[in-house]
C-alpha cells in the first residue's frame, strides 16, 4: 500500500474502495504544489479538476460586493474540494486560495469520468459515497438555515 492510496482511503468519496480500486484511482492522480496566497481557482471559472489536500491549508472564499473577501472555510490536510464543478460540469462557486505552502492531489474531470465509465464497481461505490456526502452537506445547510431563521425572528 502506497502513501498515495493511504491518502485516498481517507477521502469520503473513496473510503469504500478496496486496495486494487484505490490503485486505479491513484493512476489518474497528479500532484500540484501551490505557494502561499496562490489562487488555485476562481469563482466563475470552468471546473474541470478536483483536489485533495496532502499538506497545508486551502481557504475557500467568495468576494462579497461592498465588503471584500469572505472566508467560508479553511480546509486542512485530507480535505477534498472542487468536486462540485467536476460532478455537475458547472462553473466554480467559490475561490480557492492556498493558505501557506500547499501540496494537493488532483484528478481532472475527463480522467475521473473515464475511470468511472470503465470500472463499474468503483463507479457504484464512489457515486453512493457522493450521495451520502451531499446528503450530509444538505442536512448541515438545513440545520444552519433553521438556526439562522430562529435567530432572525428575535
Amino acid at each position: 500500500m502506497s502513501a498515495l492510496t493511504d491518502a485516498l482511503r481517507k477521502v469520503a468519496i473513496f473510503k469504500d474502495l478496496d486496495d486494487g480500486e484505490l490503485e486505479r484511482v491513484a493512476e489518474v492522480c497528479r500532484t500540484a504544489e501551490f505557494s502561499s496566497g496562490e489562487r488555485i481557482f476562481s469563482e466563475g471559472e470552468s471546473g474541470n479538476r478536483l483536489y485533495l489536500i496532502l499538506e497545508g491549508e486551502v481557504r475557500i472564499s467568495r468576494v462579497v460586493p461592498g465588503s471584500g473577501e469572505e472566508a467560508l472555510a479553511v480546509l486542512k490536510s485530507g480535505a477534498l474540494f472542487g468536486e462540485m464543478s467536476v460532478f455537475d460540469r458547472s462553473e466554480r462557486s467559490t475561490d480557492a486560495i492556498s493558505n501557506g505552502p500547499c501540496r494537493c492531489l488532483t484528478i481532472n474531470r475527463s480522467d475521473f469520468e473515464l475511470l468511472l465509465d470503465f470500472n463499474r464497481d468503483i463507479a457504484y461505490k464512489v457515486l453512493w459515497a457522493c450521495t451520502r456526502l451531499l446528503t450530509a452537506r444538505l442536512r448541515s445547510t438545513n440545520d444552519s438555515l433553521r438556526s439562522f431563521l430562529a435567530m432572525s425572528m428575535f
